[in-house]
């Protein structure tokens, strides 16, 4: 048997549900997690379903009956399947504990992306990168070859058909038409509980206010720093008796967690875009379990 999902946006109406689980009935699909929400202020409907095709009906075949219907509703939907893994390129400076974090977890199985490529402007984690057969990008960034180096990136993209770029801890900011280009596929950990202490140095401005809670905010990249919509976000506790690098390496812990959960949510099609804002459903059961320990 083999396992789908369908994600459905559009607006609000009766009897969305009723078409969804009554269509994959009638293909011999048992639904398995269903989750919704109905956002009252915007009037749109959002929902992911996670269901298993018990008599043998293939994704294609799913896409095609399913197309009147989401012409009723005037839907924007896809189905996915869960076997064909996320391309993902990560890029990073010379802070290397998210990056490391990530290794782990798909080498374990907890995170099931592909890397096909790391970028960073740095060459201290080309070791790190090669030892485990991902291929690894120097591409140096400065004021005046700005534009070069993004097209330079965006050739990584295109020749490895990633499909989303993961920004663990990449210290330059990116122009506004590369994040255009790449809308709602690039993935940002910053080092602040946003809308907190945006900008360069948010532990030292969080130390200067004397705040007793620290955290961490992955969220999509837009053209705005530091504004774009929120996906994860967690905190940590501190005291007045802690310094600054206090503050930098009990930061750390919680950047790399919050930017895993946002990757897990992201590629397991759990997150929807509304507007500034996001829509997370919980993820479905069993989709933490990790192939093996160690």
């Amino acid at each position: 048997m083999s396992e789908y999902t369908l994600t459905v946006t559009c607006e609000t109406q009766r009897g969305i549900v009723a078409k969804i689980s009554g269509y994959l009935a009638e293909k011999g699909c048992n639904i398995t997690d269903l989750a919704q929400f109905d956002d009252t202020e915007t009037g749109m409907f959002f929902s992911r379903v996670t269901f298993v095709s018990e008599e043998g009906t293939g994704i294609d075949e799913l896409r095609e009956g399913f197309g009147p219907i989401a012409a009723d509703f005037d839907m924007v939907w896809k189905f996915h399947d869960p076997s064909e893994r996320m391309k993902v390129i990560i890029m990073v400076s010379r802070f290397g504990h998210c990056l490391n974090d990530l290794l782990y977890r798909v080498r374990i199985g907890a995170l099931p992306i592909d890397i096909v490529a790391v970028i960073s402007n740095h060459m201290d984690y080309q070791k790190v990168v090669v030892n485990q057969d991902i291929p690894f990008h120097c591409i140096k960034v400065t004021k005046e070859n700005k534009p070069q180096a993004e097209a330079a990136i965006m050739d990584v993209v295109r020749e490895t058909g990633a499909e989303l770029i993961v920004l663990a801890r990449y210290m330059q900011i990116l122009s506004d038409e590369m994040c255009q280009k790449m809308s709602g596929r690039i993935i940002n950990i910053h080092h602040s509980f946003l809308p907190s202490f945006k900008g360069a140095n948010p532990y030292k401005q969080a130390y200067e206010r004397g705040v007793k809670l620290i955290g961490a905010t992955s969220h999509y990249v837009t053209a705005d720093l530091d504004e774009g919509p929120i996906i994860e976000q967690d905190t940590v506790r501190i005291t007045h008796a802690q310094s600054p690098s206090d503050y930098v390496s009990l930061g750390r812990d919680v950047e790399s967690q919050v930017l895993a959960r946002a990757i897990h949510a992201h590629i397991h099609h759990r997150v929807f875009l509304n507007g500034n804002k996001t829509v997370v459903f919980p993820a479905s059961p069993g989709s933490y379990a990790s192939e093996r320990m160690g």
